[in-house]
C-alpha cells in the first residue's frame, strides 16, 4: 500500500492520529514515496493542505518569506480556520518590515548577555527541583520537575509576579496542548483570551512602573516614534509565554523518558563520554516537540516538483525533516553524541525561534542536574501523551529516581 493510497485514512489535522500510530514509520515512507503531497480533510468544511516531509523542502519554505507567508496563520489549526487573529501584530505571524522591527526590538531582551542572570536562575532551579525529586524517590517528572523550569524562566523574563505563575501555567497548557481529548477548541479559546487579558493588565502596570523585563520593553518602546499598539504588546507577551514554556517543557519530559528507554545513552551522558551540549541537540531532534509549522502560498510555486497554488496551505513537518536519511546518519538511532546535527526543531530562516538560546540553556541545566544527582531512573507507570496535532510529548510521566 503506497502513501497516497493510505493518506485518505490518515488525517494529520486530527490529534488522535499522533497517539494511535508509529509516525516515524509513516514519515519514512512519505519521504521515500511522496515527500510532498496534498492532504484532503474529510467530513469538515475546510480545505485540504500540502504536507512537506523532506528536510531540504522544509528548509526551503522556512527560508522563503517572499512566496510564503505566516500572516494567515502558522499552525495547521489556524490555517484551516482561515487565519490568525494576531496576524500582523504578533512576531510569529507577522512578515515584512513590521516583522523585522518587532524582532529587532525583542532581540534586545533575548540577547545572551542580557539573559545571563536568567540562565543562572535556570541552573539553580533545575538543580533544586531534581534534588527534591531524588529525595522523594518517586515523582511525576512532568508535573513535579519539568513544568516548573521553563514556566518560571519565562515568568522571570516577562516579570510575572510569583503568585500568578501557577495560574499562567494552567492557562498555557489549556491554550495549546489540550491534554484531555474531551477539552475542545472553546476551552483553548477561553484560555487564550484570559492570557491576553492578564498581559494587558500587566502592561498597564509596567507603563507606570517599568522594570527590567520583556513586558516593560514592549509597553514602553517605540518604533519610528510610535508606541506599540495594545494588541502588539499583549500578543507578543502571549507568544513568548506559549513558545517559551511548551517546547522546552515537553523536550525535558520526553528527554527523561528517552534516557530511561536508552540506558546506554544515559551511561554515556553520566560518564561524560558525550557532552551536555551535543545531548541537548539530539534530544531536540529526537523529540521534535513542535511537530509542524505552516505557511500559506502567496503565489503559484513549486515544492519538490509539486505545483502549489496561490492561497494553498503548506505544512512543514519538523518531525519528518529531523529524521531525513539524506541529512542524518542512522536517523532512527538515538545518539547523544551525534554531530553534525542540523535539526529544525527551532525552525529556520526569518522566523527562527527567538528563544532558542534560552530553550537550550533550560534543557542543558536539566541534563546537568540529572547527571549530577541521579544514579539511575525507572518508569513507574505509562506516560500520558498530550492531545495535540501540533505538540508532541507527555502531560504525565511517573518515574523513580535513585540518588547518585
Amino acid at each position: 500500500m503506497t502513501v497516497m493510497e493510505e493518506v485518505g485514512s490518515l488525517d494529520l489535522s486530527d490529534p488522535r492520529t499522533f497517539q494511535e500510530r508509529d509516525m516515524r514509520a509513516w514519515w519514512r515512507r512519505a519521504r521515500a514515496e511522496r515527500p510532498v503531497y496534498w492532504q484532503p480533510v474529510e467530513g469538515r468544511a475546510v480545505p485540504g493542505f500540502w504536507v512537506v516531509a523532506k528536510h531540504r523542502d522544509v528548509m526551503g519554505v522556512y527560508r522563503d518569506n517572499k512566496r510564503f507567508t505566516s500572516e494567515r496563520g502558522n499552525l495547521l489549526t489556524t490555517l484551516l480556520e482561515g487565519g490568525d487573529s494576531a496576524a500582523g501584530k504578533m512576531l510569529a505571524v507577522t512578515d515584512g518590515v513590521r516583522h523585522r522591527e518587532l524582532r529587532n526590538l525583542l532581540l534586545k531582551a533575548f540577547a545572551p548577555r542580557v539573559l545571563e542572570p536568567v540562565v543562572e536562575g535556570v541552573k539553580q532551579r533545575a538543580d533544586r527541583l531534581v534534588r527534591q525529586a531524588v529525595a522523594l524517590g518517586e515523582c511525576d517528572f512532568a508535573q513535579d520537575v519539568a513544568e516548573h523550569i521553563p514556566m518560571a524562566t519565562i515568568a522571570d523574563l516577562l516579570g510575572v509576579p510569583e503568585e500568578d505563575r501557577e495560574y499562567l501555567l494552567s492557562l498555557t497548557k489549556e491554550a495549546l496542548s489540550t491534554e484531555e481529548e474531551g477539552s475542545g477548541a472553546d476551552d483553548a479559546l477561553v484560555a487564550r483570551n484570559e492570557l491576553l487579558l492578564y498581559f494587558s493588565e500587566l502592561a498597564e502596570e509596567r507603563r507606570e512602573d517599568p522594570r527590567d523585563d520583556v513586558v516593560s520593553v514592549l509597553a514602553t518602546s517605540t518604533i519610528d516614534g510610535e508606541p506599540l499598539t495594545e494588541q502588539e504588546i499583549v500578543f507578543n507577551c502571549y507568544s513568548v509565554i506559549i513558545g517559551g514554556d511548551e517546547t522546552s517543557r515537553l523536550s525535558m519530559i520526553c528527554g527523561m523518558k528517552e534516557l530511561i528507554d536508552h540506558p546506554e545513552q544515559w551511561r554515556r551522558l553520566k560518564s561524560g563520554e558525550v557532552t551536555v551540549e551535543s545531548a541537548v541537540e539530539e534530544l531536540l531532534r529526537w523529540v521534535t516537540p513542535a511537530m509542524h509549522f505552516g505557511r500559506r502560498a502567496v503565489t503559484d510555486v513549486e515544492i519538490g516538483g509539486e505545483p502549489v497554488r496561490e492561497g494553498d496551505v503548506v505544512t512543514l513537518w519538523n518531525s519528518s525533516a529531523n529524521y531525513d536519511e539524506e541529512v542524518f546518519d542512522r536517523p532512527d538511532v538515538f545518539d547523544l553524541g551525534r554531530t553534525p546535527n542540523k535539526h529544525v526543531s527551532f525552525g529556520y530562516g526569518p522566523h527562527f525561534c527567538l528563544g532558542a538560546f534560552l530553550g537550550r540553556a533550560e534543557i542543558s541545566a536539566l541534563l546537568t542536574a540529572l547527571r549530577t544527582h541521579v544514579a539511575d531512573a525507572e518508569l513507574t507507570g505509562p506516560g500520558k501523551p498530550i492531545h495535540s496535532n501540533f505538540l508532541h510529548g507527555y502531560g504525565s510521566l511517573p518515574v523513580s529516581l535513585r540518588a547518585a
